[in-house]
């Protein structure tokens, strides 16, 4: 039977870690971190996450400003609102919650973030200092798998690492994470000619295909450490990409939905703003 990584309490206990460097900036430098998120329409999901993210900055002591558009706001201007938050001294960090309206283009808001307040990581200049291993900021789900991999005692060098999923968001990112803690790393997808003859040979499996429980305990190797970074609504229950109940008879340790990678993702969100205010 696996141990249950409990991504909750581990992104609370950070919280308390990062409530002190919010605290130490106030005190030293008279600067409060501030976060400005910005939400165009009425998607449910999204309100959801603003308001969790809105509850963890109060918890640790970030200036939250959350600004709520409604559907009908152009492209136009959400641009210019995103040049305005750019130059104001009081925000660290810019978020653009996703996904927008079919009108206004994602690409178009990322890029209009200044890459020293993109605290998601999505900006090209991120995504390229992740890949060289330059000092930026590391997308937050991503970055958050890494700590909870840290936090449980992984020791990823000279394991196999495999990862099902190829977004911009997850699964390319968290493979050049991996690599960089020297696992050696197969990227797959569905695609993938006979997925589960690769997902077998992962000491490290994690999964984000956004497919509910794509991934059966049979095709999840014997003491592997997976980590279940799919959230979906299946009739009135939340299910991850892996079917749960299966997989941990098999793995050593695995991350349940929800209460796994989700709140170290929003975790991992105030951390880059706390660095983007160290950092100014």
């Amino acid at each position: 039977m696996a141990d249950i990584i409990d991504g909750k309490g581990i992104a609370r206990a950070m919280e308390k870690e990062l409530a002190e460097q919010v605290e130490a900036l106030v005190k030293d430098r008279d600067v409060r971190p501030g976060l400005a998120v910005i939400l165009v329409g009425e998607d449910p999901a999204s309100k959801t996450y603003v308001r969790n993210k809105e509850r963890a900055c109060k918890r640790v002591g970030v200036s939250s400003k959350v600004y709520r558009l409604p559907v009908e706001t152009t492209e136009k201007e959400v641009l210019a609102l995103i040049d305005e938050l750019n130059e104001s001294q009081e925000i660290h960090g810019i978020l653009v919650q996703l996904p927008l309206p079919p009108h206004i283009s994602d690409k178009a808001c990322i890029h209009a973030i200044e890459p020293e307040k993109d605290v998601d990581g999505f900006h090209p200049i991120s995504a390229g200092n992740l890949l060289i291993g330059e000092k930026g900021f590391l997308p937050c789900t991503p970055h958050g798998i890494m700590v909870l991999l840290e936090r449980v005692g992984v020791d990823l060098k000279g394991k196999h690492a495999v990862v099902v999923g190829r977004s911009n968001i997850v699964g390319k990112p968290v493979a050049l994470l991996l690599l960089r803690q020297h696992a050696t790393v197969t990227l797959c997808h569905s695609r993938t000619a006979d997925l589960g003859a690769v997902t077998r040979q992962g000491d490290v499996l994690v999964v984000a295909t956004g497919r509910p429980e794509m991934i059966s305990g049979d095709m999840v190797k014997p003491g592997a450490v997976v980590i279940d970074v799919g959230v979906n609504k299946v009739g009135d229950r939340l299910v991850g990409d892996v079917v749960f109940d299966e997989a941990k008879e098999v793995a050593s340790a695995i991350t349940p939905v929800p209460g796994g990678v989700g709140p170290m993702t929003i975790t991992m969100l105030i951390k880059n703003t706390i660095e983007a205010a160290q950092w100014n």
